[in-house]
């Protein structure tokens, strides 16, 4: 798409924006309605150009994408009318007379950058929170999984008008694009790399952003847990999408005592889960194209495999588990996205907590513990955007728990009642009574008023 056109878009979008059109509740509610429907007629689509381009079989496409899709949906048709509610707040009395309230108002146009790895997912989830909240949308999916993007440009156009949300498809040329005109909010989905980029670009026009990304999600185990359990949860959270998952544990740091039988039940799960040949199981998915193949298959280089660590033709790369992997080795220097899960061994949690502390903060972090005294150490001392004990991954299937990343993993929270305050600004609002007026901050000054001043401000 040139540039002259993206711009026509932009303009438009803003344009409608001020005609106030988006600020009526029952507008919002019947856009997500029309988009609930639309999704649910084209289920097929969806998981057809899922299974094009991630391999994912429609169970992993409807619970890990457009069956989440849904339940935002649901979540916000239930909830807009209270969320968009002015919020009275106390009233200091040197205000007196007069009301606080905060009235939550759109930004405007909005963009919405997405990811290839939950294509879906993460394009139709922040866009039933911007138009909940009334702003317009620019969808800009990404170019590594086409089919979905062509699905998504399908969806948009059945069920709205351009000038309120509308589809960019393209590669670099249109992102940069976009990234170089004025909106009103950026929420981008991406690697911590094109975060920084599109950080920079948004700070030319002061647009606020958030920014979910990603980075080395440790899970530890330790010697108090229940391993079996464990063991099931980890490999559910790290293959599923074939561990292309922002929040998948990257790394599992185990107690030195219970790591032989942690990594007996994991390759038990494996097997329970895939067969003994997982890439002649249909329903497993693929790496998302040849660079990232290749790219995974070379960290395994100089490893000790224990299983897995096998590709084919079709881009896909067996659940691999890698035994004494050095924290200074390859593996360990960059978010692995696939499905390669590396073990280190401690004798000392302090050790553990030490070297992560050591590392950029994590978007998630996995304790499995039944040890209230190490939950709480862990908990209170080390910084991450969120996580479970005793799981994986789930915590970002609750719309009461905000989801987001902290420092290098990500700013901002999305999800449920967070989603619709990411996309809303506070304007906070004092109106004040006509019929009394203080004198006290009126000049000139004295030291009675400086008496009664003390006494309002206490």
């Amino acid at each position: 798409m040139t540039q002259e056109a993206i711009q026509e878009i932009i303009r438009k979008q803003r344009n409608y924006f001020y005609t106030g059109a988006t600020l009526n509740i029952d507008f919002r509610i019947t856009a997500l309605k029309r988009l609930q429907t639309s999704i649910q007629s084209h289920q097929e689509q969806i998981n057809a150009a899922l299974k094009s381009d991630l391999g994912k079989s429609s169970f992993e496409s409807y619970m890990c994408e457009s069956g989440l899709v849904l339940s935002e949906i649901t979540y916000m048709l239930k909830h807009i009318r209270s969320l968009s509610k002015e919020k009275t707040v106390h009233t200091p009395l040197a205000q007196f007379h007069s009301r606080s309230y905060m009235k939550p108002s759109p930004y405007g146009v909005t963009l919405i950058m997405s990811p290839w790895n939950y294509p879906f997912l993460l394009t139709f989830d922040p866009l039933v929170d911007a138009i909940a909240a009334g702003n317009t949308a620019v969808l800009k999916p990404s170019a590594y999984s086409p089919h979905t993007s062509r699905v998504i440009e399908t969806i948009i156009t059945e069920c709205f008008d351009p000038r309120y949300v509308a589809v960019v498809n393209g590669g670099r040329a249109e992102n940069n694009t976009l990234l170089n005109e004025h909106f009103d909010y950026i929420f981008f989905t991406g690697s911590q790399h094109v975060g920084r980029e599109v950080m920079a670009k948004a700070s030319v026009h002061l647009t606020p952003v958030t920014l979910e990304l990603g980075g080395k999600s440790p899970c530890i185990v330790e010697k108090s847990a229940n391993l079996k359990l464990a063991a099931r949860r980890i490999v559910f959270g790290k293959y599923l999408n074939c561990g292309q998952t922002c929040v998948a544990p990257d790394y599992v740091y185990v107690h030195n005592t219970v790591k032989e039988s942690l990594i007996y039940h994991m390759k038990q799960y494996l097997s329970d889960f895939l067969g003994s040949y997982p890439l002649d199981n249909q329903n497993y998915p693929k790496i998302i194209n040849e660079k990232h193949f290749h790219r995974l298959m070379d960290l395994m280089d100089g490893q000790e495999i224990i299983t897995g660590g096998v590709g084919n033709e079709h881009g896909q790369i067996a659940p691999t588990i890698l035994d004494n992997v050095h924290p200074d080795s390859p593996v360990m220097q960059e978010e692995i996205f696939g499905p390669i899960l590396p073990l280190l061994t401690y004798h000392d949690i302090e050790d553990v907590i030490t070297w992560i502390r050591s590392r950029p903060k994590p978007l998630a972090l996995y304790l499995f513990s039944n040890c209230k005294t190490t939950q709480k150490r862990i908990l209170q001392s080390l910084s991450f955007g969120g996580g479970c004990i005793n799981d994986t991954i789930m915590h970002l299937a609750s719309h009461h728990l905000p989801f987001g990343g902290v420092g290098e993993s990500g700013m901002g929270s999305y999800h449920g009642k967070q989603s619709f305050l990411t996309f809303s600004h506070q304007k906070s609002i004092l109106k004040k009574s006509n019929r009394l007026d203080i004198p006290i901050r009126y000049a000139p000054y004295t030291s009675f008023k400086e008496t009664l001043l003390k006494t309002f401000l206490k």
